[in-house]
């Protein structure tokens, strides 16, 4: 039987996980230094990673095809790489779920730290087959993505229904 609020609460969830897409792409281009702009962390695909894990009802490999293709539009790559990338991500981070029962904040940040790498790796290894280039200044943003995962998982685990640890 449904609650009487649940109707409410999904729309509301809905448009923080729309709201939290859109911040995170204005994040992912707001001009900076090109000192800082190579430290710049994926908030994107970090983003991306907490609603695939916390919500995956909600957010799955279409949504993660999707926020692919406008990163690749924001980001000036090649059509698609950032989009088969993320799918890869959502699948791997799906399957990863199985075997990680207990989403703790531990647990959290191992799979979100197996995303970002996935993730990196999955563009590397496109922009070398398609394009012949090896950027390896990128390894940067990884690492910095990597370490500002709880800051991402403190600002918007107020919005997930399920309690972690």
């Amino acid at each position: 039987m449904a609650h009487f609020n649940s109707e409410p609460t999904i729309s509301l969830l809905l448009s923080t996980i729309i709201v939290s897409f859109v911040v995170a792409s204005s994040l992912n281009v707001y001009p900076l230094s090109p000192d800082m702009a190579i430290l710049r962390p994926m908030v994107l695909m970090m983003v991306l990673i907490f609603w695939l894990l916390f919500q995956p009802r909600y957010v799955g490999v279409f949504s993660a095809f999707t926020v692919g293709i406008i990163a690749d539009l924001l980001m000036d790559t090649r059509l698609g790489q950032q989009a088969f990338a993320a799918v890869v991500v959502a699948l791997v981070l799906s399957i990863s779920r199985i075997y990680i029962k207990p989403l703790n904040i531990a647990s959290a940040w191992l799979l979100a730290t197996l995303g970002l790498v996935v993730f990196q790796l999955s563009l590397w290894m496109l922009q070398l087959m398609t394009q012949s280039i090896f950027v390896a200044q990128s390894s940067l943003p990884l690492l910095m993505s990597i370490l500002s995962w709880p800051l991402v998982l403190l600002v918007l685990r107020r919005f997930i229904q399920s309690h972690i640890q």
